[in-house]
């Protein structure tokens, strides 16, 4: 029976009994929730549930689809010794029992573990004691530690390595002895055996030994527990049958309880190796952050001194010098200076770019071959390289719900494991009336065979290895569920401007009617200058090239998605789109209408200047579509996934955008807030696939959360945006196809791997049970049982890694 567990989440938001009622109501719908409670005095929901039915994320996304949050304290802490799919079990199960535990979630490839919890209740030495408890090591929290990670890992490996050597050097002596005795007084070959045996079992077996009793003493089947069990019934027979207790001579597999652990360990050596790989992206990320800086001292702008100083002495404000082929030691504008430099580690963008005065540069990117003068304006981890590694690291460490196939096999597997062993055991002894030592042997080639690491590593390799591949390329995917939503994906839509666009808009043309074309701009950009719509800033930059002086405003108004209006020296200003000329009555000539038609069908986004109700100019703006607009949305195309644009534009110049880039529908005169309606219809009538929704992370924050994937379109300053489920850090449109079919091949990955680590089980498990044996007389010796285990983990790990070299088909045909 499922034992249930009672959370008391801080709830923000809730203000009135309606909202309680909203709480209560939406949560006793949810299948696995037992009891709720939304406590309006507490500012807490009491909720009690099943945790094999819902998890803490579920409760958290329904808390703020109701328009609340959930707010709890979050640790991240670094452990030693997780190896299989069970550790990784018994740390999130016997921490989840501590009161004040929300959500634990413990990752095997980087031996981490994120809990959410309530601190007024628990705190990090109560998990302490807990971690200690099951037999691992906390090495402290993730981002404090002041440890040589790489020393951790080499002297993990060598310690295995050591204990391999030695149990496969005296498991030979064995097995010689075996084949050729010798012949030594007063002792018998099975007590020379014992003895060459005891001191190597011990030094060889500890871990394993101690891990397994450690699972009994908490009563938990683990797979320690397993092996455990398969080496002592192993010796212990061994040693029944040197002094023929109950057992005779026969039954003496010294060279087998060495060689059980040795093999294991040969698993376990071999998979800590190609783990340490799979997190190489991530680790790659944090070889980009230089160790020093540059430091120039100036006095009244001139340069009296510079100096290296650490990177953590940086502060804001700071001019550095970068010499070519350094790297930028933070988020920073050029102060003096120009070069060229590679961007890719951020952006995945191979061409280096070209900045100049006033440019901005990252921290981790590399000076190619000028001197660069720069004032940090990020440092830590508000740089945009700190916010990547932090948000590739949550990714790796989160499960995408196919996830939970393996951890429902994994929570079954041992105890019908240990039940088909001993079955087995029964059928050849007492049954089919086999010796004890052929049943034996079954017994024990059974309990090291069955293994379910593989299934605890199919999905996080696969998932680690996928994500920091996609960050290559500049795509961040923020959790591990978009992998999956992403396969789904049957509607993309677009917004036009900075998407479909460059959404860097330039004044193209500047008509008159009545007065001077420059004091049209003058009218417009002194209003516009209020604004920080991209067309506002196109405009104002037009008019600094030109040095205009602008008028003095009153009674400012922003009207939403058609223009602005205002009043100069007494008269009525409006700038602004039709629709807003429309709106206010503005009479407009047939002349001037035609000429706005013409413009239209051009692809030009148009603008009039209304003073005092008559139209007075008309200025002109064109953003250019980006290179491989449409390759993108053919591709799209090609997968079977139907595109939309959407955009504040007239219809004729939206069809016009839409019609060169092969888009299917269009909708156009769409107001910001239209756009999260748009995302809601089109998800109600096409209930079976999902929907991808492009912006640029800002307007379309509704949108962008609305939609099952949502894609912000980043230009390196906007990384850390927090609407999309996928940043695309360069404003790449060609990436959105990229990550797609990266998500789709991680994806075919994972479920290949889960294939394997069952087909292993289901191959070898009958194997070792000696289903061949009457007809072929194969049976299979514990020891290569134990290594046939061993590479199941490794098969697994290695097709993950081949994630690595895998290049997604846009990208190939785009070089």
């Amino acid at each position: 029976m499922v034992k249930l567990k009672t959370l008391d989440i801080p709830i923000e938001g809730m203000h009135c009994a309606s909202c309680v009622l909203n709480l209560n109501n939406a949560f006793n719908k949810i299948e696995g929730v037992n009891k709720v409670n939304a406590d309006l005095t507490n500012n807490k929901l009491h909720i009690q549930i099943n945790p094999k039915k819902v998890s803490f994320n579920e409760i958290n996304h329904v808390v703020e689809t109701l328009g609340f949050k959930t707010h709890s304290d979050e640790i991240t802490l670094r452990l030693n010794g997780m190896h299989c799919a069970s550790c990784v079990m018994n740390v999130e199960n016997f921490l989840n029992k501590l009161n004040g535990i929300f959500d634990v979630h413990a990752d095997l490839t980087t031996q981490k573990v994120s809990i959410k919890y309530d601190k007024s209740k628990v705190n990090k030495n109560d998990m302490e004691k807990v971690i200690d408890s099951l037999g691992f090591e906390l090495l402290g929290i993730d981002g404090q530690l002041n440890i040589d990670e790489k020393q951790i890992y080499q002297n993990d490996l060598n310690d295995k390595r050591n204990r391999i050597i030695v149990g496969f050097i005296f498991s030979a002596i064995l097995t010689f002895l075996m084949y050729f005795p010798i012949h030594v007084p007063f002792i018998t070959m099975g007590e020379l055996s014992l003895i060459i045996t005891i001191i190597p079992f011990l030094y060889v077996s500890l871990p394993i030994l101690k891990a397994g009793f450690q699972g009994l003493f908490h009563r938990n089947l683990n797979m320690d527990v397993m092996y455990t069990m398969g080496i002592l019934v192993a010796f212990i027979s061994s040693i029944l049958g040197t002094f023929n207790i109950i057992l005779n001579s026969s039954f003496m597999f010294y060279e087998t309880s060495l060689m059980l652990p040795s093999f294991l360990l040969i698993g376990r050596y071999l998979e800590s190796k190609a783990k340490n790989k799979t997190s190489s992206s991530i680790k790659n990320l944090m070889g980009l952050q230089p160790k020093t800086a540059i430091l120039l001292e100036l006095h009244n702008n001139k340069i009296i001194n510079q100096k290296e100083i650490p990177i953590d002495n940086i502060k804001v404000g700071d001019i550095l010098l970068v010499k070519p082929g350094d790297k930028i030691p933070a988020d920073a504008k050029v102060v003096g200076g120009s070069s060229y430099v590679d961007e890719s580690m951020i952006t995945g963008e191979p061409i280096p770019k070209i900045k100049e005065f006033n440019e901005n540069v990252f921290a981790g990117t590399i000076n190619q071959n000028g001197i660069l003068k720069i004032e940090a304006q990020k440092i830590g981890k508000e740089t945009i390289l700190s916010q990547i590694i932090t948000m590739v690291e949550k990714a790796q460490s989160s499960k995408p719900p196919v996830q939970r196939v393996a951890d429902s096999a994994v929570t079954y597997f041992i105890p019908i494991i240990l039940s088909i062993a001993i079955t087995v055991f029964i059928i050849w002894y007492y049954i089919l009336g086999s010796t004890l030592l052929f049943a034996l042997t079954t017994f024990i080639s059974i309990l090291v065979v069955a293994c379910p690491c593989a299934l605890g590593l199919a999905t996080p390799t696969a998932v680690t290895v996928g994500i920091g591949r996609s960050a290559e390329y500049g795509i961040l995917i923020k959790n591990s569920d978009t992998l999956e939503t992403a396969g789904d994906v049957d509607v993309a839509i677009f917004d036009k401007t900075g998407t479909i666009t460059e959404g860097k808009p330039e004044v193209e043309d500047i008509i008159s009617y009545g007065i001077n074309e420059n004091l049209v701009l003058k009218y417009v950009v002194s209003i516009e200058n209020n604004s920080q719509h991209p067309i506002a800033k196109a405009i104002i930059n037009k008019s600094n090239e030109l040095n205009i002086n602008l008028f003095d405003i009153d009674d400012f108004n922003n009207i939403t998605g058609k223009g602005l209006n205002c009043k100069i020296n007494g008269q009525n200003i409006l700038v602004g789109n039709l629709n807003l000329l429309e709106s206010e009555n503005i009479k407009i000539e047939s002349s001037v209408l035609e000429t706005y038609h013409d413009l239209v069908s051009q692809n030009k986004t148009v603008i009039f200047l209304a003073i005092d109700e008559e139209v007075k100019g008309i200025l002109t703006l064109v953003d250019k579509i980006k290179y491989n607009s449409k390759e993108t949305i053919n591709a799209l195309h090609s997968m079977d996934i139907s595109t939309y644009m959407v955009t504040g534009d007239n219809e004729k110049t939206a069809t016009i955008v839409a019609d060169e880039v092969n888009i299917d529908n269009v909708e156009a005169d769409v107001l910001p807030e239209d756009k999260l309606k748009i995302v809601k219809n089109i998800q109600k009538n096409d209930e079976k696939g999902k929907v991808l929704f492009v912006g640029d992370g800002i307007n379309d924050a509704p949108a962008l959360s609305q939609s099952d994937i949502g894609v912000a379109m980043g230009n390196g300053t906007d990384v850390a945006m927090e609407s999309g489920d996928i940043v695309v850090v360069g404003g790449d449109l060609e990436s959105v196809v990229t990550a797609i079919q990266l998500s789709n091949k991680v994806m075919s990955r994972i479920k290949e791997n889960i294939f394997w680590a069952f087909a292993y089980n289901g191959i070898l498990i009958p194997i070792s049970a000696g289903v061949l044996y009457p007809t072929f007389g194969i049976m299979f010796r514990p020891e290569f049982a134990a290594l046939a285990m061993a590479f199941s983990s490794v098969t697994v790990i290695s097709l993950s890694l081949m994630l690595k070299r895998y290049v997604p088909p846009i990208k190939r045909s785009s070089n």
